[in-house]
């Protein structure tokens, strides 16, 4: 395995921009990939899992390939989100710093499309898009992709599922004569589909340390739950992780606008994202996120697909993923960069059962986390209660004399006896609510 970017090929101007970035020792897909797309002309189907450095495995080889000198689009880049497809952009410019000459386009839909049709008048090397915008742009002959030399795939086995519609329409228009780079965290039926029709014969398959680097560093846990107690158990986890960064999975938009709302009801700094959002409001909470401004992200499986952002402590399954390929790009979003990570998934009882299939298909294992009892959540209960009230703004309205009357009656208290006494009538008036649903239990067996 090689220690340096040299080794690998990669010339001085690309060295210069990856010290930039303190980037210095190539990972396992990057020595694997590089030699192959920089020294070879055939296909390639890379497969390693997320956070693994698959951006510059053919980010920083196709940088190279391109010939700057010549006025025309030479690459297409495609990723399955507007968010991924920017972050690509980012760092392919990031790389090339060094590189004035190299010009990038980013084509993701749900912003304008005029502006985007305006830069491709420019003079443009790669086109970085998602596949309905990049569709949209070819059927009103605003770009040509009829002559480009490299057509790259990333987070592909998303793209063959959910967007398969752009992405067949993007293959009929790229010449027969490319070379195809496809990257993928899993190798579905689908995927083995797509390179058959649309790849060449001469294909080289590449496989990154699959047993250990795509789940290194990621401490897997469930734990179980009842129906009624889930957004508890939740919250009391979410206090015990108060500072750090984490993403918590649901598997609709409606889910995630529900649970965010909770979140913002007990005052946690938090924000979501999912597909039927502006991308004006996925790019502010995106960036509040990345800059660590908001701690918990809640986000549907496509919205967060493929990001990279550092720092992430853990990752909640607020719903158990249907399929064994969303649990990989879910959990990989924690532990990247060799940082250590958890990824917690709540259950209910019945669901228990499928942990095994999960472990015995991802070569991973689950441990338990037991929940935490009755008192430690009235406790958080009563903690989140506070912090309400602490960030409750004063009511202007209210009286003079209901104020004073107030007062009054807390007049001799010190500031102490004062928290001390409401504190107690929080905690009697929360056990008192929690008998209620099970008083209510009893009533329905009588009847």
């Amino acid at each position: 395995m090689s220690k340096y970017f040299s080794d690998l090929g990669i010339n001085e101007q690309l060295q210069k921009g990856l010290a930039d970035l303190h980037i210095s020792n190539p990972t396992d897909i990057q020595n694997k990939t590089i030699p192959v797309i920089l020294q070879k002309v055939d296909d390639v189907v890379a497969l390693a899992k997320t956070g693994t450095g698959k951006t510059a495995a053919f980010g920083l080889p196709l940088l190279q390939l391109i010939d700057v000198k010549k006025n025309e689009i030479q690459a297409v880049i495609l990723a399955p989100t507007r968010e991924l497809g920017q972050q690509i952009s980012a760092n392919l410019n990031a790389f090339a710093k060094h590189i004035p000459e190299m010009s990038i386009a980013t084509v993701c839909g749900g912003i304008p499309i005029k502006p985007q049709i305006e830069r491709l008048q420019s003079t443009t090397h790669i086109v970085v898009a998602t596949p309905g915008r990049l569709a949209d742009l070819v059927k009103r002959n605003a770009v040509d992709i009829s002559k480009i030399s490299y057509f790259v795939l990333d987070e592909a086995d998303e793209m063959v599922s959910a967007l398969k519609e752009g992405l067949d329409a993007i293959i009929k228009e790229v010449p027969k004569k490319r070379r195809t780079l496809l990257f993928t965290a899993t190798m579905p039926g689908t995927i083995k589909q797509l390179v058959q029709n649309y790849m060449s014969k001469h294909v080289v398959h590449i496989e990154a340390d699959m047993a250990t680097v795509g789940h290194q560093g990621i401490d897997h846990q469930f734990v179980v739950v009842e129906p009624i107690e889930k957004l508890d158990v939740l919250l009391h986890f979410l206090n015990s992780k108060a500072g750090q960064r984490g993403i918590i999975f649901c598997k609709t938009k409606a889910a995630v606008n529900k649970l965010a709302k909770n979140l913002a009801i007990n005052k946690f700094s938090s924000g979501a994202i999912h597909g039927s959002l502006s991308q004006g409001i996925r790019d502010r909470i995106m960036g509040q996120f990345r800059e660590a401004h908001i701690d918990i992200l809640v986000a549907t499986d496509l919205a967060a697909r493929g990001l990279d952002i550092k720092d992430v402590a853990y990752v909640i399954n607020y719903h158990l993923p249907d399929t064994y390929d969303a649990y990989v790009h879910r959990s990989g979003r924690t532990a990247r960069a060799g940082a250590k990570g958890l990824a917690l998934t709540i259950l209910q009882q019945e669901e228990v059962i499928d942990i095994a299939d999960f472990e015995n298909e991802l070569g991973i294992h689950f441990s338990e986390l037991k929940k935490a009892n009755t008192q430690s959540i009235e406790e958080t209960k009563a903690v989140l209660w506070a912090r309400k009230i602490f960030k409750t703004k004063p009511n202007r309205a209210i009286s003079e004399t209901l104020r004073k009357d107030v007062r009054t009656i807390f007049h001799h208290l010190t500031k102490e006896e004062l928290i001390e006494k409401v504190l107690a009538h929080q905690l009697a008036e929360t056990a008192l609510a929690a008998t209620k649903p099970e008083a209510n239990k009893k009533k329905k067996k009588k009847h």
